[in-house]
């Protein structure tokens, strides 16, 4: 496979035209090689137009829903960031080019040290992996600028919009199979919350948020 030329085709065919046009966002999709945070086994999915299986049945996202997810959250150089879902740090080392310091929450210990091992590979030194389920009391201090759910989730807790600063953006891909919708919500000066809904997409599920049924009699 030639790898260079495997980049550019998913960057000017899958992810450009998905409405990914930011100049920042496009070149960090060539600096960070997507190929080193991808299983080996799986080398040859690395820049193909689908979710990447990782150890204890996560995925990675899409290339495609990866850059636009970081396209529609606007990250700066001064914000702090939480993920959920670390998974193979491939997102995290994204959010860290942006950011100036992101934490990554990771439930299952082996993608947590698979992550970090990655991340520690690729020099990215301003990402701090935790072992912890994203889905309750966070072991970190809030509030932040940015939170990234990186996987989807039947809804958005209460409690992780409350660690959103005035300002700050909440990226998650929400509801149930056959359609989700990635949604981005805001916190205002006001304390109110503004949600714009992105794109239809599927993503597989983030591990440990709560499944309410999708029926009521």
């Amino acid at each position: 496979m030639n790898i260079e030329q495997a980049r550019f085709n998913m960057i000017e065919q899958q992810i450009r035209p998905w409405n990914v046009l930011n100049t920042g966002v496009l070149e960090l999709l060539a600096v960070v090689k997507r190929e080193d945070f991808v299983p080996p086994e799986h080398l040859s999915m690395a820049f193909v137009d689908t979710e990447i299986p990782l150890p204890g049945g996560q995925c990675m996202l899409a290339p495609k829903i990866e850059a636009r997810l970081l396209q529609e959250l606007a990250v700066h150089k001064h914000e702090r960031v939480l993920e959920i879902g670390a998974g193979s740090g491939h997102m995290a080392a994204l959010l860290a080019h942006k950011a100036q310091h992101v934490t990554t929450l990771e439930i299952d210990p082996e993608l947590a040290a698979l992550a970090s091992a990655n991340l520690r590979r690729a020099g990215v030194m301003n990402v701090a992996v935790v072992t912890a389920d994203g889905a309750k009391a966070l072991p970190v201090e809030g509030p932040f600028d940015v939170i990234l759910l990186s996987g989807s989730v039947a809804e958005v807790p209460d409690a992780l919009l409350t660690q959103l600063k005035p300002g700050g953006r909440l990226a998650a891909i929400v509801g149930f199979e056959p359609v989700m919708r990635a949604v981005l919500i805001t916190r205002t000066a006001d304390q109110g919350l503004v949600r714009k809904v992105l794109f239809d997409t599927v993503a597989a599920r983030l591990r440990g948020f709560a499944e309410p049924t999708r029926f009521h009699f």
